[in-house]
């Protein structure tokens, strides 16, 4: 394998590792790295080892989705979890489906990476200050309506840049859901999500893959895998002490200095 190829793809994994859980948007930096680094992986690559950081996120609260799969069918809790959670992925798996050729038109676009980014940070500094009464304390006790506004919310990050752990927590904060059960429902919620979303590229791109692609694959599975790993066990608690609006300001700097590297560009 050429070396600068494995350096890119190393550093696009890492890229995907810290900030698929984070609200920054994981698909929004990867393209402005493959734009900076002039890496052309298919869009496949950077789908398919998402399923690195989800494995993190089982592995992280293996406890808990056992306990809900042991229960599922006898418990009261287990099934309003479950619940939820479908009712969440239903709004991105009905207009992700169809939209998906529109929706894949705006990965060639950068310009609009750098700007949702920007807006998307600003959104996250106002919500921060309006939300201050969050009842909701776990993915069990959240209405229905509520997790399904919430995968409502979640199919903005159909826009790459907007996030989706950002779409999803931030619309939480605004349907009254106290910080850390967001934070946790994006976490679960992007199990059947970026399953769904990698069954459908393995579909649509399997018969393309040759011997080096799966080899990038491999890689960057295992490289997002054991980088989300130390992101997911760290995140609930940095965001317990300093909030979201860290976040929002970090969006605004690397979407504007963005901006002015796609213009000199």
């Amino acid at each position: 394998m050429d070396m600068h190829h494995l350096f890119n793809v190393i550093v696009i994994s890492i890229i995907e590792g810290i900030t698929e859980f984070l609200p920054v948007s994981s698909t929004g930096h990867m393209i402005l790295a493959g734009q900076i680094l002039g890496f052309t992986n298919e869009e496949s690559f950077e789908v398919i080892i998402q399923l690195g950081a989800i494995l993190a996120v089982c592995l992280v609260y293996w406890q808990r989705l056992l306990a809900v799969a042991e229960g599922m069918f006898s418990e009261r809790g287990p099934q309003l979890f479950v619940r939820n959670v479908l009712l969440g992925f239903l709004p991105a798996a009905v207009i992700g489906f169809a939209l998906k050729k529109k929706i894949d038109l705006l990965f060639a676009r950068p310009d609009i990476v750098a700007w949702a980014l920007v807006i998307g940070g600003i959104a996250i500094l106002l919500i921060e200050r309006m939300t201050h009464r969050n009842c909701v304390r776990s993915v069990e006790e959240m209405p229905a309506q509520t997790a399904l506004g919430i995968g409502f919310a979640q199919c903005l990050a159909m826009v790459p840049g907007v996030s989706r752990s950002g779409a999803t927590i931030m619309g939480g904060l605004l349907m009254g859901v106290e910080r850390k059960t967001a934070a946790e429902y994006t976490f679960f919620l992007a199990i059947p999500t970026m399953i769904g979303a990698t069954a459908l590229q393995l579909v649509k791109h399997i018969h393309e893959f040759h011997s080096s692609q799966i080899t990038d694959l491999v890689i960057g599975f295992v490289i997002a895998f054991g980088v989300a790993l130390i992101v997911v066990r760290g995140f609930i608690g940095f965001i317990s002490r300093f909030g979201f609006s860290p976040f929002g300001w970090y969006r605004i700097i690397v979407g504007i200095a963005a901006l002015f590297w796609l213009h000199a560009h």
